[in-house]
């Protein structure tokens, strides 16, 4: 069988758009990493969907990870996996009929969206949705499965798959090659600045839990708290009365310990402002920030299942907990920093591009998929 020739779409909305406003375009940049170790594949190129030029001013380096317009790789791909940019019908009917097999690359909340779009009014697919039926497989990565693998299946009328989840510190090193210490936890005496990061776009991963888990933290040790911490968040401070009178409730706030900030840069933030992250998710229990955080060094109390035995890891919902965890963070986390950090580093190498457990699996699905007769 000779190697093959893969496409991972992308859709950009500009130029020189950043690789930090979202995860899709780091998942695709990571996929490629992984199939290019594989042994079946030749290459591994990202493909533009949308109509914005590929351009040197793309914050990637184009000689690593090429980048063309589905019309520069239509030709010559042999498996499309559509990721961050949707391919239309008459462009999977081209694929299909050169022979090419398409892949849907699930990396999303597709089903909370819908959920949202339905009865909040967020628009998903500008009245214009379009719902392929014709790929040859589905692959879900495991943190988007228990919610959304049976949503695609039914719409797409295609069985899915659980496929491995890929991260690399690729962009995270550039990011904080010029920071002190490389960006990387620094012990110190003191109170502890505690940061919340989550993005308050949606159910998933909204501050709120991780807010009452520093209230209980700072009613039992309020002389050890210096700050805390939640980015994300100003606009709902500032203008949502029910989240207003949630926080004035709390201690923390009303003895002007917690401050609610806008967006800020992970790597930057954490090396200038943090000491201890902490975290919720609500099916979400697998990200990208988790393992940026956990990378670098800094204590992460979280509730993500799938990556448990990272960082502090508290259960459920359990906010008391989660104040547990923090308290062992105080406590511990200086006098063993350094061993903390490579120990986060050896587990998190189950998820890099040249994993070998990895690299045979999404192998061994190309094969397979290559077997499949063409839908």
């Amino acid at each position: 069988m000779s190697r093959l020739r893969i496409g991972i779409t992308i859709g950009l909305h500009h130029e020189a758009e950043t690789l930090w406003n979202n995860g899709i375009k780091q998942n695709a940049v990571f996929l490629a990493e992984a199939l290019r170790n594989c042994p079946n594949v030749a290459s591994a190129l990202l493909v533009n969907t949308t109509a914005i030029p590929i351009s040197s001013a793309l914050p990637w380096d184009l000689e690593r990870w090429p980048t063309v317009s589905f019309e520069d790789a239509k030709d010559s791909v042999d498996v499309l996996i559509e990721l961050g940019g949707q391919i239309d019908a008459a462009q999977t009917d081209y694929l299909k009929r050169r022979g090419a097999r398409v892949v849907s690359y699930c990396c999303g909340f597709e089903y909370i969206h819908a959920m949202e779009a339905v009865l909040f009014g967020r628009r998903m697919s500008g009245g214009n949705l379009f719902v392929n039926q014709r790929y040859d497989d589905i692959w879900v990565i495991p943190q988007v499965a228990n919610i959304s693998q049976s949503y695609f299946e039914v719409l797409r009328r295609q069985s899915g798959r659980e496929v491995p989840f890929i991260w690399s510190h690729v962009f995270l090193d550039a990011r904080v090659r010029r920071l002190p210490h490389a960006g990387e936890y620094q012990p110190h005496a003191g109170p502890r600045r505690l940061s919340v990061m989550e993005p308050n776009i949606n159910v998933v991963k909204f501050c709120l839990y991780p807010a009452m888990i520093a209230e209980l933290t700072y009613r039992e040790r309020p002389d050890e708290i210096a700050l805390l911490q939640v980015t994300n968040a100003e606009q709902i401070a500032r203008n949502n009365v029910e989240f207003i009178a949630l926080m004035n409730q709390l201690d923390i706030v009303r003895e002007h310990k917690a401050v609610f900030l806008g967006r800020h840069d992970t790597p930057a933030f954490l090396a200038e402002n943090t000491d201890i992250v902490i975290s919720h998710q609500w099916e979400n229990p697998l990200n990208y920030f988790y393992l940026e955080v956990c990378w670098q060094g800094y204590p992460l109390v979280h509730n993500a299942t799938l990556c448990a035995d990272l960082g502090y890891y508290y259960r459920d919902n359990d906010v008391h907990d989660g104040a547990h965890r923090v308290i062992e963070a105080i406590d511990t986390h200086d006098a063993q920093h350094a061993f903390y950090r490579e120990r986060q580093r050896a587990l998190i190498r189950r998820y890099l591009p040249d994993n070998l457990q990895l690299v045979e699996t999404y192998s061994a699905l190309l094969d397979e998929l290559v077997r499949r007769p063409i839908r």
